[in-house]
């Protein structure tokens, strides 16, 4: 099925750029919130776990102090007992126990931190949103100006992605999960990619050649959008813990890493909590992965005559699949955790990257609709 092409608005394009070109503004303030957040939000809290942690007060070197109660029970003279609670000695969780655990626990400013750091995280959130809200209306102003899907091209499918990657955000902040930590590197990215799309990727606002004029436009490359988000969070996540877990250990071995590392990390949670985060996101996430490519072939025969014919982008889409396969099925046979899973992980993100940009650029096909 075909879809009839419509002459581009000029007035609506000129919109969605300057949507765009808005949101990225206002993604900058969110950029400087997030900054505030994670420097100065974070000093009346941040060193408790790494002083706990390297003190010797008592215990041993790099142990975690835990409070806990006791009840003791006083007689009255009415004849009563009355039950009263007193603080216990403090636990101590030493190096080798923590090691046994697998974890540590979460950075003080995981969960958003003091009141100051929590100001400047929510100044920040705020701000995002509004640049969400314009980046989403300059997306779909760009599509309302050709009345079709609004990812035709990679400065469509940049601006496009970066939108559903905020909103992904968003979305895990409404459900009160505890990611405000991705926040800096999000938009951090956001950012990049939208001053690649208007820089070095940007096309004018156009009809597209007549094999594309499809709904599966919608389907297919819709899907492509939203899982590469999501693997995008998953990245964060993976890289993130090869930094966490590379702090905990030195915390764990009774070193003192520095006041700038210090304050980096105990931002996040816990180096367990990054690694499981990921690989909840990846597993999720692939199934999608696979009907998009499942999709593709369905599209191509549609539009080519043939279900697979080994083109360049078909064959990156494959490896993205093996390379998200071969992680999925490590952490489940081989018992991959940590830093070899993460390892794979950021593998895999980068063959999605070179799927997305490197074959674009540099490859010619049947998928060169790039506009580039």
């Amino acid at each position: 099925m075909t879809i009839l092409a419509a002459e581009p608005n000029e007035q609506l394009a000129q919109i969605s750029n300057y949507l765009i070109y808005s949101a990225m503004a206002v993604y900058v303030l969110a950029f400087f919130a997030f900054i505030a957040e994670w420097t100065f939000g974070s000093r009346s809290k941040v060193a408790r776990t790494a002083a706990a942690l390297t003190a010797d007060g008592g215990a041993e070197k790099g142990g975690v102090p835990a409070q806990s109660g006791v009840s003791v029970q006083v007689k009255s003279q009415s004849g009563g007992t009355a039950v009263l609670e007193k603080p216990a000695a403090p636990e101590v969780v030493t190096r080798s126990a923590a090691g046994k655990r697998g974890e540590l626990p979460d950075g003080p400013g995981a969960a958003a931190g003091d009141e100051q750091g929590d100001m400047y995280g929510r100044i920040a959130v705020s701000l995002t949103v509004l640049a969400f809200l314009l980046h989403a209306g300059g997306v779909l102003s760009r599509s309302l100006s050709v009345q079709r899907a609004p990812w035709g091209n990679m400065y469509e499918f940049s601006t496009a992605f970066s939108m559903v990657a905020v909103g992904a955000f968003l979305g895990f902040l409404a459900a009160k999960k505890r990611v405000r930590w991705i926040g800096l590197p999000l938009v951090t990215t956001v950012l990049l990619d939208l001053g690649l799309a208007v820089t070095v990727f940007y096309t004018d606002s156009d009809q597209l050649v007549p094999a594309l004029h499809s709904y599966w436009l919608w389907i297919h490359v819709s899907l492509a959008i939203i899982c590469g988000a999501l693997f995008y969070l998953g990245f964060v996540g993976s890289l993130l813990y090869l930094f966490r877990d590379a702090y905990e250990a030195k915390l764990l071995r009774g070193e003192k890493p520095g006041k700038v590392a210090t304050s980096i990390m105990e931002r996040l949670p816990a180096a367990n909590s990054l690694d499981k985060f990921a690989y909840r996101i990846n597993a999720a996430v692939f199934p999608f992965w696979t009907f998009t490519i499942v999709a593709g072939a369905i599209w191509a025969g549609d539009a080519w005559g043939r279900y697979w014919g080994w083109d360049p982008k078909e064959v990156w889409s494959f490896i993205t699949w093996v390379a998200y396969a071969a992680y999925l099925h490590a952490r489940a046979t081989a018992g991959w955790k940590g830093r070899k899973a993460a390892y794979l992980a950021l593998l895999a993100f980068a063959c999605f990257l070179f799927n997305y940009y490197g074959v674009n650029i540099f490859f010619n096909g049947k998928h060169s609709y790039a506009g580039i």
